[in-house]
């Protein structure tokens, strides 16, 4: 069955959701999302939004700020716009109903984090994201002009490949005239033709064995691209946030804010010393690259499986009050963070790379665009500065909402598009060969493509995941098509571009660390 819409968003987090509001008033917006609405990446940010918001701080700070994070490798024209627009997307957060602490003054209460040389950081408690994504939930459901599919997953982005046409990478007049979604209650397979599709998938941490995204972050939006021949870059550039609690057996992992760092938390190996400091003059507020590298340093040094964050000698009242759900957490697992060191380990966090996007979010196909953690903007370069990607996500879903709903007065939908084609395929005999080549996937992710990397280890993760894939996609050519399978093929499609992108990086620069290159590193 075929479906129109003027607006096709595909994932209902941040970026999804501002671009969904602010595109509505000027014609019919469909939201497709994998599980409930609610579930997204954003659901789950903990530490806050940051923005230029106080007469200490400026422009200019953070775009240092930024770009120093980075690692030189940042599109200086992009950072400057998105710092410079932040206050004014914030404040329309905060118009629209989203509630951000004050202190006592009754002035917002700015967190500092890591890599930030101000407090710039809005937030709500330690659940920021939970807020935001209540906030814009509440005013989308209210809209005539938007409808939401919860429970519906999207195969393929539709292009001239799906009409006979044959396509490459160099094609300049790619052109993206919808996707084909599966509706994961009843298992049909339907058609979403619409003027302007928007990719907001989020990222791909369920390529690693230890994450702290949610289930739903198995790159999808990435991989769709990437067989469709859209740009995709960046890609080796992976965050490991440096404090996921260690509790063996519960996937994903809970994330311990960076925030708490910033409150004044130390960490401490299992000798119970102070180690930061031998590492960066920064120590706890270096940028999370270092961060998490020094972590994993003295997990090797010492042959542990965790080090420990010392909340004891903060003041607690205050604890509780800023971070009552991971207080409540701790608590629950027999932790009193007053008197108990809370024991974390890293964990793959946040995807730099993405869908390469121009200042508009627009990809390389014309009517694409792609916006959020699943898109490449040059915002973060080789490392995210914190709280910059909840930033990220309002700035670009306002710029691209303004071009597109340029764009789409000029444009019809593409009537010609075939129905989903699955003549010949069976439902799946054995769940095993899903889940098991996806647990191989996360090992030999975690295993060779890490927090620290070397070519063999690149090499021999390679030749490991190209037998999985062969395997995949024989299995998928004969499968109907599922949730589960398609998720690992996706995520199989972007394990392997993260391996070729680290592979085709010759040095040591913000996330992407090789034991090949560091002489190298050390000679700049």
């Amino acid at each position: 069955m075929k479906h129109n819409s003027d607006f096709l968003i595909l994932g209902s987090g941040i970026a999804g959701l501002t671009y969904a509001l602010k595109v509505a008033p000027f014609g019919k917006v469909t939201i497709v999302t994998k599980e409930s609405p609610e579930e997204s990446s954003t659901k789950y940010a903990q530490g806050g939004i940051a923005a230029v918001w106080n007469e200490g701080d400026n422009f200019e700070k953070h775009i240092k700020d930024t770009l120093e994070c980075g690692g030189g490798l940042c599109n200086e024209k992009v950072v400057e716009m998105v710092v410079r627009e932040s206050t004014e997307r914030i404040k329309e957060l905060i118009d629209w109903g989203t509630k951000f602490d004050k202190n006592e003054e009754g002035e917002y209460d700015l967190a500092k984090e890591g890599g930030h040389s101000e407090h710039r950081v809005l937030h709500h408690k330690d659940i920021t994201g939970w807020e935001i994504e209540r906030t814009l939930l509440k005013k989308v459901h209210k809209h005539p002009n938007i409808t939401v599919l919860d429970h519906h997953c999207a195969l393929e982005v539709i292009t001239q490949h799906h009409l006979g046409r044959e396509i490459t990478r160099a094609t300049m007049d790619m052109e993206c005239y919808g996707a084909y979604v599966l509706n994961t209650k009843t298992g049909a397979i339907d058609t979403y033709l619409s003027k302007t599709t928007l990719m907001a998938t989020g990222g791909a941490g369920h390529a690693y064995a230890t994450t702290t995204n949610p289930l739903i972050a198995t790159g999808d939006g990435i991989a769709m691209a990437y067989r469709a021949k859209i740009t995709v870059n960046d890609m080796e550039f992976i965050q490991f946030h440096p404090t996921s609690l260690y509790n063996p057996g519960e996937y994903p992992s809970f994330l311990i804010t960076e925030a708490i760092r910033g409150f004044g938390a130390k960490l401490r190996n299992k000798k119970g010393k102070y180690f930061m400091k031998k590492y960066d003059s920064r120590e706890e507020l270096a940028p999370r690259d270092i961060v998490a590298r020094s972590i994993d340093n003295e997990l090797k040094i010492h042959g542990d499986d965790y080090v420990y964050l010392d909340c004891t000698h903060l003041d607690m009242p205050k604890f509780i009050e800023h971070f009552p759900n991971i207080h409540s957490k701790c608590l629950s697992l027999g932790i009193d963070p007053a008197k108990d060191f809370i024991p974390v380990v890293p964990a793959a966090h946040y995807l730099c790379g993405g869908i390469q996007v121009d200042e508009h979010g627009l990809t390389s196909a014309k009517n694409l665009y792609a916006i959020g953690e699943c898109s490449c903007t040059g915002l973060h370069g080789a490392n995210r500065l914190a709280s910059n990607s909840l930033l990220e996500a309002v700035v670009f879903a306002h710029r691209a909402a303004l071009h597109s709903s340029e764009q789409i007065k000029n444009t019809k939908i593409n009537k010609a598009v075939p129905e989903w084609n699955d003549e010949g395929t069976e439902a799946p005999e054995e769940m095993i060969l899903i889940t098991q080549s996806l647990k191989e996937v996360k090992m030999i992710m975690s295993s060779y493509v890490g927090i620290v990397r070397s070519n063999i280890r690149l090499q021999r993760a390679l030749d490991r995941l190209e037998i999985i894939y062969q395997e995949t996609e024989a299995l998928y050519k004969k499968t109907t098509a599922s949730k589960e399978l398609c998720e690992m093929r996706n995520l199989i499609n972007v394990a392997y571009l993260i391996i070729k992108f680290a592979s085709l990086r010759h040095e040591n620069v913000g996330l992407h660390y090789s034991l090949d290159y560091i002489k190298e590193t050390a000679r700049k």
